[in-house]
């Protein structure tokens, strides 16, 4: 069962949109490749604001996340691609629907 998520949300400097854009893009194959994440998703929340959700079902698949390929990029391309250090929120799971068709 997924129990425990993570919520990161970065702001883009001006003109840097695609590039981050094409940075999640790279993301998303490096979450492929994490055993301990089975749910990410990368997300625009307005035309500069960007995101990323991921959840896991404890919080060794979280550690792992946390210090993994994800999160060494993200820290190596912040100060280029971002106007400040992304914020990270821990979040406890409290349900999930799951229908299977996903």
């Amino acid at each position: 069962m997924i129990k425990l998520a993570l919520f990161a949300r970065f702001e883009a400097k001006p003109g840097k949109e695609k590039d981050v854009a094409a940075f999640l893009a790279t993301g998303l194959q490096l979450a492929n490749q994490e055993a301990g994440t089975p749910i990410w998703f990368a997300l625009q929340l307005s035309q500069r604001v960007f995101g990323v959700f991921d959840a896991f079902h404890d919080e060794a698949g979280r550690q792992a996340h946390l210090t993994g390929e994800i999160a060494k990029a993200l820290m190596a391309n912040a100060e280029t691609l971002f106007v400040g250090p992304p914020t990270i929120d821990k979040i406890d799971v409290l349900g999930l629907k799951n229908d299977g068709s996903v």
